[in-house]
């Protein structure tokens, strides 16, 4: 029921006038050029043409979505479905899943009536309780006379606490809507950050790190605490099983028109020494499998332990990309806003994550004009190729950062490489397609901008080069194909213009 949507009835109006079109006769660049002043037409008013832009997005082939979180990408739609296929109910109080199964029990001897615990069947038939879950699980209503009205990054965050009991499981099934979303407007690869590496807590660690000096101080415990979790059967055995449990999942993902890859991450509101095991395991992981591509780090990163061990974390990456030099890195970094934290916090996460943490892509990046090193920092992304993954509706909604006072306008302006991504759609309800609609109605990039992000987004992916360029060999295709629709379509419009 969810992969029905307004993207299947564009795809399939640019079958239908690609197949009209492809046999014409005329040069590829000639369609090119007429889908470029078709474009120019509909950001080149004084308001950009929102509904012609959206239908244009939607059939536009958008090569890759590389800021992608599996658990968030889901709508809560889907997890309510979830429900029954693991036994478990909403609270009509809470709004939460219970997982106690004698509670569960007890509910399902009792009277439909008296029941304060929802399956999914019950969950619908009670359209209230119904309306006020996808409320909760998402940002559903938020700006549309919503009930309920906390700071929108508490919103945001709190959404993954109300439906992790179902978002961890069913990963088959949840992987597979994706991928025909994806289809259905026109996005032919997902890197998705898609399961917490598995990590072991340790005290004494815990007050090593803190405790530690100057780097090579710090690199002494890392370097004692990786030789401990290499003697750990029990936690190599968690790895093994964490490889295993996502080529599993990925079974029968790819195939002639899609390609998922899936990055490892760890999550920054943990301990030192969890945080640290969990990126040894995702680092070995990535280096087992060719499905996991790289290793991220996840997390409100305004949140006290955040900002507390940002330094520290960074210094954990460094160490382990020097061990692993081919795994790749894109970390979340600066998704701050003035006013998140004291000024002095919007000063280094950037920087820190490209110069210390050795990214090769970062997430988000939205504190730039506060860091201390910008000039400098911007032409080290240039020069080193180091891809900003934007997240405008996230962005907007989680720090209130939009407009002219998005960074990608300085990411563009001085040349620094930067890709369009979702970041958790189901939770902020919107789709790829709707993002590069954004980024073309506030910033009036041109045809060949837009054009050159798509292909950006297969360039910057962690896929091995053959990989890459297959997936740009077909994004060829799609882009002609594309284009003779548009042509095709801009025509019978002008036609139509002249004979009335």
């Amino acid at each position: 029921m969810f992969l029905r949507s307004p993207a299947a009835l564009a795809l399939t109006l640019v079958a239908t006038l690609a197949a009209s079109t492809v046999h014409a006769k005329g040069p590829v660049n000639g369609n090119q050029a007429a889908t470029a002043r078709y474009f120019a037409q509909l950001v080149g008013g004084a308001d950009a043409q929102q509904s012609a832009l959206t239908m244009f997005f939607t059939q536009m082939p958008k090569g890759g979505d590389l800021h992608h979180h599996y658990s968030g990408a889901l709508y809560a739609e889907q997890y309510v479905d979830f429900l029954d296929k693991q036994g478990l109910c909403v609270n009509k109080v809470s709004y939460r899943i219970e997982t106690d199964r004698k509670l569960i029990d007890a509910e399902r001897a009792l009277p439909a009536a008296q029941r304060s615990c929802l399956s999914t069947a019950e969950l619908y038939a009670d359209d209230q309780t119904y309306r006020e879950v996808l409320q909760r699980w998402s940002s559903k209503d938020f700006n549309n006379h919503g009930a309920i009205q906390s700071p929108p990054d508490r919103q945001f965050f709190q959404t993954f606490g109300y439906f992790g009991p179902v978002s961890n499981a069913n990963f088959a099934e949840g992987l597979q809507t994706l991928k025909q979303r994806a289809i259905l407007e026109n996005v032919s690869y997902i890197e998705t950050m898609f399961k917490l590496a598995p990590f072991k807590g340790d005290a004494a660690f815990d007050s090593a790190a803190w405790q530690a000096g100057d780097d090579a101080a710090v690199d002494a415990v890392l370097r004692r605490q990786q030789a401990a979790l290499e003697q750990d059967g029990a936690f190599t055995a968690s790895i093994n099983d964490y490889v295993a449990k996502i080529e599993t999942a990925a079974s029968g993902i790819d195939d002639a028109n899609f390609t998922m890859r899936y990055q490892a991450y760890v999550l920054r509101l943990l301990a030192p020494s969890q945080v640290f095991s969990s990126m040894v395991a995702g680092f070995k992981a990535a280096s087992q499998s060719p499905l996991i591509v790289g290793v991220n780090i996840v997390g409100q990163e305004s949140q006290m332990v955040s900002m507390r061990d940002y330094a520290l974390h960074m210094k954990m990456f460094r160490f382990l990309k020097r061990q692993y030099p081919d795994v790749k890195v894109a970390l979340h970094a600066g998704e701050l806003a003035l006013g998140d934290v004291p000024p002095e916090g919007l000063r280094f996460h950037i920087d820190d994550a490209v110069n210390v943490g050795m990214a090769d892509r970062i997430g988000h990046g939205i504190d730039l004009a506060h860091e201390k090193n910008v000039v400098a920092l911007l032409q080290k992304m240039k020069q080193a190729n180091i891809a900003v993954e934007i997240n405008l509706t996230s962005n907007g909604f989680i720090n209130g950062i939009s407009g002219a006072d998005h960074p990608v306008t300085l990411y563009r302006r001085f040349g620094v490489p930067f890709v369009i991504s979702t970041d958790d759609a189901g939770v902020t309800r919107h789709d790829l397609s709707h993002e590069y609609t954004l980024f073309a109605s506030r910033y009036r990039p041109d045809y060949a901008e837009v054009k050159r992000l798509s292909y950006a987004s297969i360039h910057y992916a962690f896929l091995p080069a053959k990989q890459r360029a297959r997936l740009t060999v077909e994004l060829d295709g799609r882009f002609a194909r594309f284009e003779a629709a548009i042509a095709a379509l801009n025509a019978n419009a002008v036609r139509s213009t002249r004979s009335r």
